[in-house]
């Protein structure tokens, strides 16, 4: 009896995310020692103009935006001739099938992945169970698209300290590892509702890391959306995998998770683009280098970076899943990022916020997934609160501006 828990247990995903944790640790221990140690001794005015000394003070110090800004060919640049309207149109509409393409086709491959089995020629079958090595590929790509195109492209000058890029990197692949790890346990359904009421944990991480005030329909809204998803997950009927409440249990606890995670990342991010004005392409780049190295070095050490690659060559269609996944994962960024800059984050949220909806109408077509009329109505409710959000939000910017241009006829 002690053997099977002790194997249950080694098993279950709590030990596959202690092992992931002590692996990170071996980076971030080091790392912490070597920063502390640049910055206490005061390595910045001693550094010389050599290879190492530049690194050094790349990574722990940055350099002061301030100086650089004058010289920074962001600020020189002319400003572009405003596009015809249907030159807009062209311009979202492309935004908008390529966001809807990505990341459609990433969600249905990442539901075939962790829960759907696979089968060579030679009729063997074979179950992918590591979140980690997912990771792994999807910010490979990433990495390498994003470093081509800053060597390719005029970049504004670079400040902030390499090492800040490491936490958001961190919280990026636990909400990652959390997000395939929770279809081991939930629906995919239930996995996106759960995306869409993030913005319950991005609130509470936006008042604990930069102290931000919300307005009251920000509160309702949110509340809203609790209780849609709420409705949605006991009007769920449908038993995945096993059906006892441990499993339940687990994929609610991963999907918390998830949310808390990814909502440190934005907030993180958001601060990082507050103080150092880095252009949205380094943040990936940077972000997806501390990625590679935390998930390179987990699978290393565990050893099944190995095991991976030989399922990979076992099961070609895994190979070919794994490719289009990672292909998708980096063109979405890329489309993150030009969506936020030509059109704001305001349409981007509408162009996602309708995605979840299809990637759960897809969901349940492709993989057959039953939804009760109380999930349904969930369903509705949290997407008509996430909608309702967006008006509040823009019909406040309207009377802020009225009101500013009011005081200034005034003066």
């Amino acid at each position: 009896m002690a053997e099977y828990t002790l194997s249950s247990f080694s098993e279950s995903w709590i030990a596959s995310l202690i092992l992931n944790l002590l692996c990170y640790a071996t980076v971030f221990v080091p790392g912490y020692l070597l920063i502390r140690y640049f910055k206490k001794s005061k390595y910045i005015e001693r550094a010389g103009s050599g290879l190492f000394s530049r690194v050094v003070t790349s990574c722990v110090f940055g350099q002061s935006y301030d100086k650089l800004a004058t010289t920074d060919p962001a600020h020189s640049r002319p400003t572009p001739p405003e596009k015809s309207f249907s030159s807009k149109c062209l311009q979202l509409s492309f935004c908008f099938l390529g966001l809807q393409v990505s990341y459609l086709t990433w969600g249905v491959l990442q539901e075939k992945i962790m829960t759907k089995e696979y089968q060579n020629s030679e009729g063997s079958i074979g179950h992918f169970k590591d979140s980690q090595f997912l990771v792994f590929v999807n910010r490979i790509l990433a990495f390498l698209l994003a470093a081509v195109y800053l060597t390719c492209t005029r970049q504004p000058r670079h400040t902030a300290p390499i090492y800040k890029y490491s936490y958001c990197s961190f919280s990026n692949i636990m909400s990652s590892w959390c997000q395939y790890e929770a279809l081991k346990y939930v629906t995919f359904p239930t996995q996106v509702l759960a995306k869409a009421s993030k913005i319950i944990p991005t609130m509470i991480m936006g008042k604990i890391i930069a102290s931000k005030k919300y307005e009251y329909y920000e509160y309702v809204t949110a509340l809203l959306i609790s209780f849609g998803m709420t409705m949605f997950l006991l009007g769920s009927t449908e038993a995945h995998g096993t059906s006892s409440s441990t499993t339940t249990l687990s994929g609610v606890i991963i999907l918390v998770g998830y949310m808390s995670f990814d909502a440190f990342t934005s907030n993180w991010q958001g601060e990082l683009f507050n103080q150092h004005k880095m252009s949205s392409v380094q943040m990936m780049c940077g972000v997806n280098l501390f990625s590679c190295l935390f998930t390179t070095t987990s699978l290393m050490q565990q050893g099944t970076f190995s095991v991976s690659l030989q399922f990979m060559l076992t099961y070609p269609g895994f190979f070919w899943d794994s490719l289009i996944l990672s292909v998708c994962s980096a063109t979405g960024q890329l489309f993150i990022y030009y969506t936020i800059s030509v059109f704001g984050p305001v349409v981007f949220i509408i162009i996602m916020t309708i995605r979840q909806g299809l990637a759960i109408l897809l969901s349940c077509i492709i993989y057959s997934h039953p939804v009760t009329l109380m999930g349904l109505l969930g369903i509705l409710l949290v997407f008509t609160a996430i909608f309702l959000r967006l008006y509040c939000s823009y019909r406040l910017k309207q009377v802020q501006q009225r009101r500013a241009m009011s005081d200034t006829t005034k003066v």
